[in-house]
C-alpha cells in the first residue's frame, strides 16, 4: 500500500513570505554601513595597537640594551636616542631636517605625479604606447632607485634639481603603473555606455576612466610616494653638499661618519615618522573616502 504524506501543503502565501525573507536578508548583505566609527572604538581598534606595538619595541631595546648585547656605541639606549631628539630641538635644528627632506619629497612626487598620470593614460588606452613603454616602466619600476643618484649628480650636478630627477625617476613608473591597473580594472560596460553618451577622448578619460579607475590610481600614488620617498633618502645620503642643506638622509650619513649610533638612530626614527604621518594624514583619509563613496567601506 502506497505511503499517503498527510503533512500540510505549503500555501502560496508562505511561497510569498518565504521569498520576501530572503530578499530581505539578501538586501541586509548588500547593505553597507558607512556611518562613522565612535570615537572610543577607533581609540581600541587603530591607536591602542600601534601604541602598544611601539611600547613593546622600546622595552625589548632597553631590555637588550640591559643585557649587553652589544657594546653602547652599537645599540644606544632608548634614552640616548631621547636625548639626541631633545638637543636638535633645543639647537632648532630639528624641524629644519624633517622640513628640508619634506619640501623636497612633496614637490618631487607632486612632479612625478603631474608626468606619471598622463603617461599612465596613455599607456592605458593606446595599445601601441603599451606595447612600447609598458614593459619599459615595469622594468624601471622594479630598478632600485639609488641607481639614479650617480647619473643624476653628473648631468645636474649637487643642487635641488638632481634630487628632483631622483625622484621622478623613482615615482613616475609607480604612478603610472597604478593607473593601468586601475584602467584594466573597469568593467567594459562602463566604457561603453561612455561612448553612447559621447564621453569620449578627454572627456571620456575624465569623467568615466578616471573615476572608474580611482581605487587602483590610488593604490599607485601610495606606492609613488613610497618611492619617492626612498629615491629622496637614497640621494640625500649618497650626495652631500653644503648647499643643499642638511636633510634627514644627510643627517643619517653624518651620523655614520662621526660614528654616532643615537644620531643614525635619530634619523632613522624621523624617516619612519615623516613616512607614517604622510599616509595617515593624507592617503588614508582619501582612500577611506572613495571607498566610502563607492560603498566599499565596511564599519566592524
Amino acid at each position: 500500500m502506497a505511503a499517503t504524506d498527510t503533512g500540510p501543503t505549503p500555501s502560496k502565501h508562505d511561497d510569498t513570505q518565504d521569498l520576501a525573507g530572503l530578499e530581505a536578508g539578501l538586501d541586509a548583505l548588500d547593505t553597507v554601513q558607512v556611518g562613522r566609527t565612535p570615537w572610543h572604538r577607533t581609540l581600541v581598534h587603530k591607536v591602542l595597537p600601534p601604541v602598544s606595538a611601539v611600547a613593546l619595541v622600546l622595552i625589548v631595546w632597553q631590555v637588550l640594551v640591559w643585557a649587553e648585547v652589544a657594546p653602547a656605541y652599537k645599540l644606544p639606549s632608548p634614552g640616548s636616542v631621547w636625548d639626541e631628539v631633545a638637543d636638535a630641538w633645543l639647537r632648532g635644528t630639528l624641524l629644519e631636517y624633517v622640513w628640508t627632506s619634506v619640501s623636497r619629497g612633496l614637490l618631487g612626487f607632486l612632479a612625478a605625479l603631474a608626468v606619471g598620470t598622463p603617461l599612465g593614460l596613455l599607456v592605458a588606452r593606446v595599445a601601441f604606447v603599451r606595447a612600447a613603454i609598458g614593459p619599459i616602466l615595469s622594468g624601471l619600476q622594479s630598478l632600485p632607485s639609488v641607481a639614479w643618484v650617480p647619473p643624476a649628480v653628473i648631468w645636474l650636478g649637487l643642487n635641488d634639481s638632481m634630487m628632483y630627477a631622483v625622484i621622478l625617476l623613482g615615482a613616475v613608473p609607480s604612478i603610472a603603473n597604478g593607473l593601468v591597473a586601475g584602467v584594466d580594472q573597469i568593467p567594459p560596460l562602463y566604457l561603453r555606455a561612455g561612448r553612447t553618451l559621447g564621453a569620449t577622448g578627454w572627456r571620456g578619460a575624465w569623467h568615466i576612466v578616471m573615476p572608474a579607475a580611482l581605487p587602483g590610481y590610488l593604490a599607485g600614488l601610495k606606492q609613488g610616494w613610497a618611492f619617492s620617498w626612498r629615491s629622496l633618502m637614497a640621494a640625500e645620503i649618497i650626495a652631500s653638499s653644503p648647499d643643499l642643506g642638511i636633510g634627514l638622509g644627510q643627517l643619517l650619513e653624518n651620523g655614520r661618519n662621526n660614528s654616532s649610533m643615537s644620531q643614525v638612530f635619530l634619523a632613522i626614527l624621523l624617516i619612519l615618522v615623516v613616512g607614517i604621518a604622510i599616509d595617515l594624514l593624507i592617503f588614508s583619509p582619501l582612500e577611506r573616502r572613495v571607498l566610502r563613496g563607492r560603498g566599499l567601506l565596511v564599519t566592524r
